[in-house]
């Protein structure tokens, strides 16, 4: 992590609509001895129970899912354009058959609290899980969106976070 400076994460500038939505970012959940990086494109970072916060929502078949289920901590990484394919590669592979990330030509890096992190992003946040749900279709007020996105019923959990560093490139 010689490479990144911490900051608060009220100096963050990024605009997370696109950063997220258009730019994405690569969810990273796991230990030093087994870790994944997934894709996300869906996600929000703002405020939530007094604290600075991230959502994001992860699949049941995602193989990331069931490291972020048995890790109390994660990280969220944010790239620069010249990263795309990267995380492409990492949206359109399984960390089950391959070490996807190393494929891609990204480097899993570990903060100072063990948390995995990938060292080519930008932007990391350290994040601490607070709370989890699942997505139901009953739930949905606009019906025509669960029937859009999840036509096979694997609807996402939803995790809110509390973001307990960020790290910038230097």
């Amino acid at each position: 992590m010689t490479n990144f400076r911490e900051i608060k994460p009220t100096e963050i500038s990024d605009n997370f609509i696109r950063s997220i939505g258009q730019e994405w970012m690569l969810i990273t959940a796991g230990d030093r001895q087994r870790s994944n990086a997934m894709t996300a494109s869906w996600g929000m970072v703002g405020q939530m129970w007094g604290k600075p916060a991230a959502l994001v929502v992860v699949r049941p078949q995602r193989y990331t899912r069931e490291l972020v289920e048995t890790h109390d901590m994660l990280s969220l990484a944010f790239f620069d354009a010249a990263y795309r394919s990267a995380l492409e590669y990492c949206g359109s592979r399984s960390g089950r058959d391959e070490d996807k990330v190393h494929n891609a030509g990204l480097t899993v890096d570990y903060t100072e609290a063990g948390t995995p992190m990938i060292r080519e992003a930008r932007l990391v946040l350290e994040c601490r899980k607070l709370y989890r749900d699942d997505l139901r279709g009953e739930a949905f007020l606009d019906s025509g969106l669960a029937g859009k996105w999840y036509p096979e019923k694997d609807f996402h959990r939803m995790y809110m976070l509390e973001i307990v560093r960020v790290y910038v490139k230097k």
